[in-house]
């Protein structure tokens, strides 16, 4: 039977008082078993970053309870810290340091010797193809390379659960890529437990082997990616209008359109769910163009996760993220 390594029951969080209250979490529950990429994927201001704080003994919970690598975050917070690795979203290395002043920096205040230091740096900097530029200060190098120091820095004492709280923000297209590569490893060749927050949903189905979509404090959605997609049976029909205005005539036609099921809106854009693509389109076009509905673009395609936080959370993934980044603007 196996144990798991992350177990989150009902953890509540508030700030603030009275009409000010922001309730960053309300009630979520998970547990993560040992070995794999875990997912907590939600837009800005969902409440990821307060569960790793929970998590991470960095904040208290108002309520509930949480356990990390057998230890309660409460009761133990030590040995929480001394078992887990944490990358915050913003930069933890010293840019006035080298690469090896960095590591050897974290590994003396895990209480590691020299001798394991030294080894240990080396290992990592060879891992992430950093060892040419581990003399150099590290203000001088790339973004990429940068945060790969991060994660070698959470990873200096050998923790048994990596917290990476979106990892790949601000990289480009290349380095972003060539860290989901990195992340991946680190579960097939190390067998580290890792859990990682994202709002790239991309970054999700490609690195997640479970995860949970939350949205407003909430956890609406559990499962993989794949099962989590599966239960959107058929394809997606998206639509998007020239006229905003012709939103409710749209919705009205798409409705009528046999095949044609959970047609939903956000702004210009309808998305319906059908049973098979190809044979209701050229129906959909027809409809609309008798309607009068004039077309900007129409595509068909597989569901997403993009989808499946649509049924769950009611609105769009990238609505949502847009709202949020303005709540915590």
């Amino acid at each position: 039977m196996t144990t798991s390594v992350i177990e989150v029951i009902d953890l509540a969080k508030t700030y603030g008082r009275d009409d000010d209250a922001v309730h960053a979490l309300k009630g979520v529950s998970f547990t993560v078993e040992p070995g794999h990429v875990f997912g907590l994927l939600g837009p800005n201001g969902a409440g990821k970053s307060t569960t790793v704080k929970i998590l991470t003994t960095l904040t208290r919970a108002d309520s509930g309870s949480a356990s990390v690598a057998g230890y309660d975050v409460e009761d133990d917070p030590a040995q929480v810290r001394h078992n887990i690795g944490y990358i915050p979203q913003k930069p933890c290395f010293d840019p006035t340091a080298t690469g090896w002043e960095n590591l050897s920096l974290q590994g003396r205040i895990f209480g590691m010797s020299g001798k394991e230091i030294k080894h240990r740096s080396a290992e990592l900097l060879e891992r992430f193809g950093l060892t040419e530029a581990a003399g150099r200060i590290t203000k001088t190098w790339s973004g990429g390379m940068q945060r790969k120091l991060d994660v070698a820095l959470g990873l200096i004492h050998r923790p048994q659960v990596l917290f990476l709280d979106e990892p790949t923000t601000g990289l480009d297209p290349e380095a972003r890529t060539d860290m989901w590569a990195e992340i991946s490893g680190l579960t097939d060749d190390d067998g580290l437990t890792v859990l990682l927050t994202t709002h790239y949903l991309e970054e999700a189905d490609n690195l997640a082997g479970s995860l949970v979509i939350v949205d407003r404090g909430e956890m609406v959605a559990s499962g993989t990616p794949e099962e989590l997609k599966a239960q959107l049976d058929g394809d997606k029909v998206q639509v998007e209008l020239i006229e905003p205005s012709q939103n409710g005539q749209a919705i009205a036609t798409l409705q009528s359109v046999l095949d044609v099921r959970e047609v939903t809106t956000d702004g210009s854009m309808l998305r319906a769910h059908v049973g098979n693509g190809a044979e209701t389109l050229p129906r959909v076009l027809s409809a609309l163009e008798a309607a009068g509905v004039e077309l900007a673009s129409v595509t068909v395609a597989r569901p997403t996760l993009d989808d499946v936080y649509l049924r769950h959370a009611g609105r769009s993934f990238r609505s949502a993220d847009e709202l949020g980044q303005k709540e915590v603007a």
